[in-house]
C-alpha cells in the first residue's frame, strides 16, 4: 500500500461548512442551534460542520409542508412532472463534480467514485422521466352488457426516504425521483454523518420547477427517523440501512400501516471456480472488496475460493491491494480513502482484531496505515483474511469496512451452500468460464442480485434494487418498476352507461351478461 496526502480542503457554503440544516417549503431552514452533531472531515479528522438535529417543531413543519404540496402535486399532468423531472435531470449532470466534491469531502470516499456514485443516481432520474409510460394503467370495455372496468395508478400520498451514509447521492435519487414522478410528496431524512448532499439535491430540485413542500429534507437522528414513522400523514417509508435497524423500521412503520421497504445489510460472497480467469478474479475482489474503503452494501466480503486455486488467489489479491493508493479522496491519485467517522473506523479495525483471536491467517493488515500529511484521519488499510470459517463472526457479520475474508472449499456445491448458509440474500457473485455452472448458479442460488463474472451486480435503473432473506423487509425493491408499484395504488372503475329503458331495481348478486 501507498499513501499521499493533499492539503487544500473544498468548501461549499452551507454543506460543508457552518450548519447544516433542513430544506422545508422550499428553502433553507436553520432548525434549533443547541440541538446538532458534528460533521466530520474523514481525511484530516477534523469537524467540517455541524448538522441540525429535527425538533418536534421541525418535523411538524416539514410534514405540513409535504401534506399541503402532496395535495395539489397529486393532481399534477403527466406531462408538467416530466418537464421538471427532465430539468433536474440536466441539472444534475451539469454539477455533478460540485456534487461529488461535498460527497467526498463529508464520506472520504475517492472523487472518482463519488463521481460515478452520482452518475447512477441520474440514471433513475432518466427512467424516472419515463412516467407516462410507467403511470398506463389497463381497461377492459364490455365485461358485461354496457359495463367497461379500468384500473389506474394514483400516488400514495406523503413518502419518507431514509438513507444511509454510504452513499448520500444515490440511495436518495433510488427513491425521491420515482416517487415525486408518481405524484406522491417527498421527505427525506438523510444521514447525519454526511448531509450535504441532501440539501443541494433539494435546492435544484426547486430549481428546475418542482413546487415548495414536494420535496423536504429533515436532518436528524434516530428521534427524527422514529417521528416521521409515527406520524399520521406519512402514508410510506423507504430505508436503506443495517439489518438490525431495516427490521425495526419495518415492524414500526407496518403496525402503523404505512406502506414499507426496507433495505438491510449484507454479506456478499464471490465464488471463484477454477476454471475462471483468476487474474480478472484478483482484480474484480480487490476492487469490490476495498473500493469506498469497502462502505457498500454490495460491496464483496467474502471471497470463496473453490480447490485448487486458493494459494494463487489470494497471492493476487496480494499483490494488488499492497500497490493500491490510499489518500485523501480529493487527491487525483488516490484510489481509496478514509472510513466516513472515527467510531466507524474503529468498529471495523475490532474486527480485524477479533479475526486474529478466531484463529484466521491475517495475510493483509491495514491496521496500522499512515497518511502522510494526514495523522488524525480515519484511516485503515486494506485486510485481508485467509482460512476463514463458518464459525467465526468475520465470516458471518457484516463489517462495513476494507476487510476481505477467503473461504476455501472443495467443490461447487460446498461453495453454494456455504453461501445458503448466510442469514443475508443481498448480492452474490461466480466467477468461471463454464456457462452450464453460471447458469445452475443464476437459477438457483437464493439472491436478490447474482454477478456472473461482475462482481457487485447493482442493476441498471429500470430493473431494480434489492436483496432477499434479511437483506430486505417487505416485499418491494428499489427503483424500477417494483420502486413504481411501491410509490402508487392501484384503483379500480367499474362503470355502467345504460340506457334508460333498462333501468328498474335488481336484488340479486351482481353478475356478467
Amino acid at each position: 500500500m501507498t499513501s499521499s496526502a493533499m492539503s487544500a480542503t473544498p468548501s461549499i457554503d452551507g454543506v460543508t461548512t457552518g450548519v447544516i440544516g433542513h430544506w422545508i417549503d422550499g428553502r433553507r431552514m436553520a432548525g434549533s442551534p443547541d440541538g446538532t452533531l458534528p460533521v466530520f472531515d474523514p481525511a484530516s479528522g477534523a469537524v467540517a460542520a455541524q448538522v441540525a438535529l429535527a425538533s418536534g417543531p421541525d418535523l411538524e413543519a416539514a410534514v405540513a409542508s409535504s401534506r399541503a404540496a402532496f395535495d395539489t402535486w397529486r393532481h399534477s399532468s403527466i406531462a408538467t412532472r416530466t418537464k421538471v423531472m427532465f430539468a433536474y435531470r440536466e441539472i444534475l449532470s451539469e454539477r455533478r463534480e460540485q456534487l461529488a466534491a461535498v460527497i467526498t469531502a463529508q464520506h472520504g470516499k475517492v472523487l472518482s467514485d463519488a463521481v460515478g456514485e452520482v452518475g447512477r443516481g441520474i440514471e433513475v432520474v432518466e427512467f424516472a422521466c419515463g412516467v407516462g409510460e410507467l403511470l398506463k394503467g389497463t381497461h377492459n370495455e364490455q365485461v358485461s352488457t354496457d359495463v367497461d372496468v379500468w384500473t389506474v395508478l394514483q400516488p400514495v400520498g406523503p413518502c419518507v426516504g431514509i438513507t444511509p451514509f454510504n452513499f448520500p447521492a444515490m440511495v436518495p435519487l433510488w427513491m425521491l425521483p420515482v416517487a415525486i414522478a408518481c405524484g406522491n410528496s417527498f421527505i427525506l431524512k438523510p444521514s447525519e454523518r454526511d448531509p450535504g448532499a441532501s440539501v443541494l439535491l433539494a435546492e435544484w430540485f426547486s430549481e428546475a420547477g418542482l413546487p415548495d413542500g414536494v420535496f423536504n429534507v429533515l436532518q436528524g437522528d434516530a428521534t427524527a427517523v422514529n417521528g416521521l414513522i409515527d406520524h399520521p400523514d406519512v402514508k410510506a417509508v423507504s430505508f436503506v440501512g443495517s439489518t438490525p435497524i431495516a427490521r425495526h423500521v419495518a415492524t414500526s412503520a407496518t403496525e402503523r400501516g404505512r406502506r414499507v421497504q426496507a433495505l438491510g445489510g449484507a454479506k456478499n460472497h464471490m465464488i471463484v471456480l477454477p476454471d475462471a480467469d483468476l487474474e480478472a478474479a484478483a482484480d474484480a475482489a480487490v476492487s469490490a472488496g476495498y473500493g469506498s474503503a469497502g462502505e457498500r452494501c454490495m460491496a464483496i466480503s467474502v471471497v470463496v475460493a473453490v480447490d485448487p486455486v486458493g494459494d494463487e488467489l489470494v497471492d493476487a489479491i496480494v499483490d494488488r491491494a499492497r500497490a493500491l493508493v490510499i489518500a485523501d479522496g480529493r487527491d487525483a491519485a488516490a484510489e481509496m480513502g478514509p472510513l466516513v467517522t472515527a467510531a466507524h473506523r474503529d468498529r471495523v479495525r475490532s474486527y480485524v482484531d477479533l479475526g486474529v483471536e478466531e484463529g484466521a491467517t491475517l495475510v493483509l493488515d491495514g491496521r496500522d496505515l499512515a497518511v502522510e500529511g494526514r495523522p488524525d484521519g480515519f484511516w485503515l488499510g486494506p485486510c485481508l483474511f485467509d482460512h476463514v470459517t463458518t464459525d467465526m463472526r468475520i465470516w458471518s457479520e457484516e463489517i462495513f469496512g476494507p476487510v476481505l475474508a477467503v473461504v476455501r472449499v472443495a467443490s461447487y456445491d460446498e461453495a453454494v451452500a456455504l453461501v445458503e448458509r448466510s442469514p443475508f440474500g443481498n448480492g452474490v457473485a461466480l466467477f468461471t468460464r463454464d456457462g452450464g455452472a453460471a447458469r445452475r448458479f443464476q437459477q438457483q442460488i437464493d439472491a436478490g442480485m447474482v454477478g456472473i463474472n461482475v462482481p457487485i451486480p447493482v442493476p441498471v435503473s429500470y430493473h431494480s434494487f434489492g436483496g432477499w432473506g434479511a437483506s430486505l423487509f417487505g416485499d418491494t425493491k428499489a427503483h424500477g418498476t417494483e420502486g413504481v408499484h411501491f410509490y402508487t395504488r392501484a384503483k379500480t372503475v367499474t362503470a355502467r352507461w345504460a340506457d334508460p329503458a333498462t333501468r328498474g331495481p335488481d336484488l340479486g348478486f351482481p353478475r356478467n351478461t
